[in-house]
């Protein structure tokens, strides 16, 4: 099994970073370019920039600022925010984007992750999935959650919609656990689990880590990624003393 991925997840707003819980009520934690340093410093293995109002605004994700990221860090990066056509992913990877992540663009136009993969190879194609649980435990869809004044139900089931999105060419998925969002409470294993026997292709876990232990059930459960925003951010945890713990643990980190 490939080394465990730990992948600090960086929500944009207004070129600002900024963290919410439950995917509502953001507060702004700082610069772009800063938290990317700091996090190359730590040993982060990947990042994720979400342009979390891009798509609910019907505009695209700023390359300006991706090209300020990759000028100064050699760490692997994902960017997600409205892109919903091939040209625009092209500007996003040669302005240093490692990986394209899309969302609600794809829920409206599944074909886009086949043409995307048929362009830039599956490997560069990232699925972002907003799951929530509904009161019957049913787990469905959600879009344009960057403000919750435009957040839609799809209804589309999200092992259904996984299942669909990698027959079309999604090399990667992450699972964003609504219900978990900034809580700290633990990620939801039990979707993981179900979404991890669905699909063939890599997927990482989002929503919930509040603490070491939380990482090290993920890994378990089959996550090849763990993100995470707000302990990374206000410090609760420290990127290399996780991967100490996790290695302790028996789980393979990189280094």
């Amino acid at each position: 099994m490939p080394a465990a991925r730990i992948i600090p997840c960086l929500d944009v707003a207004d070129g600002r970073v900024v963290k919410g819980v439950r995917f509502r009520d953001h507060r702004d934690v700082g610069d772009i370019v800063d938290h990317a340093l700091r996090y190359r410093d730590e040993g982060a293995d990947e990042l994720v920039f979400y342009d979390i109002t891009a798509s609910a605004d019907g505009r695209t994700v700023d390359t300006g600022w991706i090209r300020q990221v990759s000028a100064v860090i050699d760490v692997p990066f994902s960017v997600a925010g409205g892109i919903g056509d091939v040209e625009t992913a092209r500007r996003c990877l040669s302005a240093g984007a490692d990986k394209i992540s899309v969302n609600s663009p794809a829920l409206s136009r599944p074909d886009l992750i086949a043409e995307l993969a048929e362009a830039f190879g599956r490997q560069c194609v990232v699925l972002g999935i907003d799951s929530s649980r509904g009161l019957d435990g049913t787990l469905t869809v959600k879009q344009f959650t960057g403000r919750p004044e435009a957040t839609q139900l799809t209804g589309r089931s999200t092992l259904d919609w996984a299942a669909q999105a990698t027959a079309l060419g999604a090399g990667e998925i992450v699972l964003n656990c609504m219900d978990r969002d900034g809580v700290r409470g633990g990620y939801d294993l039990e979707q993981l689990s179900s979404l991890v026997g669905t699909v063939d292709v890599p997927v990482i876990i989002s929503g919930g880590a509040g603490s070491m232990a939380n990482f090290a059930a993920a890994f378990r459960a089959g996550a090849s990624g763990a993100l995470a925003a707000s302990v990374f951010h206000d410090q609760r945890i420290a990127i290399p003393a996780l991967k100490d713990f996790l290695q302790s643990e028996g789980i393979e980190v990189r280094r």
